[in-house]
């Protein structure tokens, strides 16, 4: 168990001289990290870890010779560390996510280095009690399927992927059920973990994954290439309906709306809920509150307490609710408190949760 009174020990790497002044000045300011050493490219840092010792690693996606991904996949198996990833706006970050590393930030605009800093260190202090898993090195992955029993061929010629999800067939009685997921640290990877084992007609699905301006939507894509069920980033005023899964847009609250039988989305600015924006409380509280049909809320891995009280409040409304278990979590803090308020009827871990939410869809 990580002491929040230890000091995190961090490593930058960084190939820029001014990127990697910047992190270690603007870490150095919180009290609890210590930066012990940099680095300027993935060779010179794999021969300083063993030495440094470092709780935490910074590290960039782009760096000139071996990058972020290629190092990951060589670092993590012998020395299985924190990393928090320092990226642009570019998609290779959730590929650097799937070789281990635990969270991201974005890159700084001019004049926002602050804002930055601010977001890089609440994410080191999150890591440093993060459970690094490790990663395989392909995924078996379902793909959207042309017919009911169609397999998708893999594209990259790697392992075999598994054949899609079975249908769960002409029940009206789905079609009015509404399903909420919520996720943070660690939870991208989690997160697919749960979709790719649901069907293509699951019932509508609400995510709320935190996550910087400008990924949502390539996370959102991510999703609808990998998973079978339509996956993308939300917009104001869209349906709810089976087989589509909505994503929270950065920067926006995501809540629903009822208009008689009919669902939508409302996806608004906003005020922080719960020091978050998306905001996994704004999502369940408006579903506890709009959500006369049946539903089901999920939280999974992150730090803090974010949907806790909003799952709570859905499962006293009488909805089904799941926490991820310990043991899969990167950080397990919200799926804690949420069970420990006593807003969790079952837990399980990301590979099972898909499993537990389509046996009690078969009740349903």
């Amino acid at each position: 168990m990580w002491s929040t009174n230890k000091t995190i020990r961090v490593m930058v790497v960084d190939d820029s001289i001014l990127a990697r002044t910047m992190i270690t000045q603007g870490l150095s300011k919180n009290n609890r990290i210590e930066i012990v050493g940099t680095a300027f490219n993935a060779q010179d840092a794999m021969t300083k870890v063993a030495q440094l010792k470092p709780d935490v690693m910074t590290l960039d996606v782009e760096m000139p010779g071996m990058n972020g991904i290629e190092f990951l996949k060589k670092l993590l198996p012998q020395r299985p560390l924190p990393v928090i990833l320092v990226s642009s706006l570019d998609l290779r970050v959730f590929d650097a996510l799937q070789a281990g590393a635990v969270d991201f930030v974005r890159k700084p605009e001019p004049g926002k280095n602050d804002v930055f800093i601010t977001a890089l260190t609440e994410k080191v202090i999150a890591a440093a009690g993060a459970k690094v898993r490790a990663r395989p090195g392909a995924l078996n992955l379902p793909v959207p399927a042309a017919g009911k029993d169609a397999v998708r061929l893999p594209t990259t010629g790697a392992k075999p992927v598994l054949p899609a999800p079975p249908l769960l067939g002409n029940r009206p009685s789905l079609d009015s059920v509404i399903i909420g997921l919520g996720a943070s640290t660690g939870g991208t990877e989690a997160t697919l973990e749960v979709m790719k084992r649901l069907p293509a007609d699951i019932p509508g699905m609400l995510i709320v994954q935190h996550m910087p301006v400008g990924f949502t939507q390539m996370y959102a894509d991510r999703l609808n290439r990998l998973c079978s069920m339509e996956v993308r980033e939300a917009k104001n005023g869209d349906e709810i309906h089976r087989g589509l899964a909505l994503l929270a847009p950065a920067d926006y609250q995501m809540r629903v709306v009822r208009s008689g039988t009919r669902y939508t989305v409302s996806c608004q600015p906003g005020e922080k809920v719960s020091g978050h924006r998306p905001s996994v409380d704004a999502l369940f509280f408006s579903m506890a509150e709009q959500v006369k049909c049946r539903m089901a809320g999920i939280i999974m891995t992150g730090m803090g307490r974010d949907g806790a009280d909003g799952l709570l409040k859905m499962r006293q409304a009488g909805a089904y609710t799941i926490g991820q278990d310990k043991e899969s979590c990167v950080v397990y803090g919200m799926p804690m408190v949420a069970y420990n308020i006593g807003a969790v009827q079952i837990q399980g871990s990301c590979e099972d949760i898909a499993g537990i939410l389509l046996r009690q869809l078969q009740k349903m």
